[in-house]
């Protein structure tokens, strides 16, 4: 958006600019509100400031809230398919039996760490997310061994470079949405970030089981892995494939890692224990059919994608409003344009459905459904996407209102004047705070990602590369996000201990967070150079 004449800057017009975001955080962090109440009254608080002290008459707000509502729109459907296609696969047994074999597969905790908590978490992330990697994980990292405390934190860890790609690419999407960049361009230059954060993901994840010496005697695997897992998440969502990286990435992780296990406990004896866990632990569903469901979605997205009269045939309805020049008493330009398209039947959501009907047919066929599986699965998914959806909406309607009555625009003059030059550093710790607050990256995306572009115009650095630092450090941040660490530590007989949990965690999180604060300052540096 554009503004040929910026609303007066002063202190009071800048505090009152942050309002919305403070109160946000003091009701999550302090009070410990749900996102959806906490934003609400956000929301609300941005309407109020929006229009007595910012100027936003009442059509501005009005057509703010209507373009939020495309928005919400575009990203639920998202949402509310993925959490169908995660029910319909997990009601089958697909999931346990993809992790019920693999600590079978090696002796070694460290290896063991990589194999659940990074790669098979990083796949969970993929097909689900909102909370569902740790749920999982670390209950199987228990009943192997590990200290409840330990596998918390390991599975928070170790999935968390996944979370851009994940839940069926809902961030990015979001990004996108938020930002008004198209996926194309924000594409490479987040799966770069997010590769580095793979990495670091994969050394915290392996100092978390086992200290100094499970990093040292697994250096070999965490480099081979994963750079496998970066390229690939790489490889596809630069080619348009958004809403499968995160679960590619975290398929290939798989295939090398059990791989390396068999390479490394090769002997006969141990690889016939290997299948035998493998096969003990999945009658109900052999691997080959777990990974059907998967298969087919890669398949689906790969003919929408890829061959045109596919695509041109899923977007033949198309959604979208056109929206009027709006200006604030004080000046502030939000010029017209059309709100986010929402492309009825080729929308990743619309994919994702189309795959779990294919899937919940092929299963029901051969019987793997209880009676009430249709129901168990309708109300899982109301009852889980219910609450996200109104927090996504409320913290929606909140960005949009400050964009549009250019309190977004303040405050990133603001933080641009404090931070100058330094700002590449800084970026990667506000996403991890949207993250951290929200318990999503989603939602820091949408609360950040708008500002975050008006900064690096501002400073003049490149705003592809601060929106990848934007959501990478957001998808860090959920490392550590209290709502997932309770979410874990319920899973694990922690509920009301999750203290020690959050500390470690969030020790690992800014460590890595900060790594990524001096990557982005290199691209950043080198881009200008180039």
């Amino acid at each position: 958006m554009t503004n040929p004449q910026s609303p007066i800057s002063n202190s009071l017009d800048w505090l009152l600019a942050l309002l919305p975001i403070l109160v946000v955080l003091v009701l999550m962090l302090r009070f410990r509100w749900g996102a959806a109440k906490a934003g609400a009254v956000g929301w609300l608080a941005a309407l109020l400031v929006a229009a007595l002290r910012f100027g936003a008459g009442r059509d501005v707000l009005i057509y703010a809230q209507l373009k939020g509502l495309f928005l919400t729109l575009f990203v639920l459907y998202v949402i509310w398919a993925a959490l169908l296609f995660y029910r319909v696969t997990d009601e089958a047994g697909a999931l346990s039996a993809i992790g019920a074999g693999l600590p079978r597969l090696t002796p070694r905790r460290g290896l063991q760490a990589l194999l659940l908590a990074w790669a098979f978490g990083a796949f969970l992330q993929g097909v689900s997310g909102f909370g569902v990697p740790v749920a999982i994980v670390a209950p199987l990292l228990v009943g192997l061994g590990f200290p409840a405390v330990a596998a918390v934190v390991i599975a928070s860890v170790g999935h968390s470079w996944a979370v851009t790609f994940g839940s069926l690419g809902s961030s990015f999407y979001t990004l996108i949405g938020a930002t008004g960049r198209s996926g194309e361009e924000l594409a490479p230059w987040c799966a770069l970030m997010l590769g580095l954060a793979c990495l670091g993901c994969g050394a915290g994840t392996l100092w978390a089981a086992g200290g100094k010496r499970a990093l040292l005697s697994n250096l070999v695997p965490l480099f081979i892995i994963g750079p496998v897992m970066a390229a690939a998440q790489f490889l596809v969502v630069t080619n348009g494939m958004w809403s499968i990286g995160g679960m590619t990435g975290g398929l290939a992780g798989l295939a090398v890692g059990v791989a390396w296990a068999r390479r490394e406990h090769g002997s006969a004896g141990f690889a016939d224990r290997a299948e035998a866990g493998l096969a003990d632990h999945s009658k109900e569903m052999p691997f080959g059919w777990a990974l059907l469901p998967y298969a087919l979605l890669v398949a689906i997205v790969l003919v929408a994608r890829l061959i045109p009269s596919a695509r041109d045939f899923l977007g033949q309805v198309v959604i979208r409003a056109s929206f009027p020049e709006l200006t604030t008493s004080r000046g502030w330009v939000t010029p017209a344009g059309t709100g986010r398209a929402i492309n009825l039947f080729g929308h990743a959501g619309a994919l994702l459905v189309y795959a779990a009907l294919i899937t919940y047919g092929l299963f029901q066929r051969q019987g793997r459904y209880t009676p009430g599986t249709t129901r168990r699965i309708a109300r899982a998914v109301v009852q889980k996407a219910a609450r996200s959806s109104l927090g996504i909406a409320a913290m929606v309607g909140m960005a949009l209102t400050m964009e549009h009555a250019g309190m977004t625009h303040l405050l990133a003059q603001g933080i641009a004047r404090v931070a100058g030059p330094a700002f590449p550093l800084v970026s990667p710790f506000i996403g991890a705070l949207g993250a951290f607050m929200t318990g999503s990256n989603t939602n820091s995306n949408v609360v950040f990602g708008g500002m975050q572009q008006h900064v690096a115009a501002l400073v003049g650095v490149s705003p592809l590369i601060i929106l990848a630092a934007q959501t990478t450090g957001g998808a860090i941040g959920s490392m550590f996000a209290p709502a997932k660490i309770i979410v874990g530590c319920s899973t694990v007989g922690l509920g009301g201990r999750e203290g020690p949990v959050l500390r470690a965690a969030m020790r690992y999180g800014l460590a890595i967070v900060a790594g990524l604060a001096l990557a982005t300052v290199v691209a950043v540096y080198l881009k200008a150079v180039a």
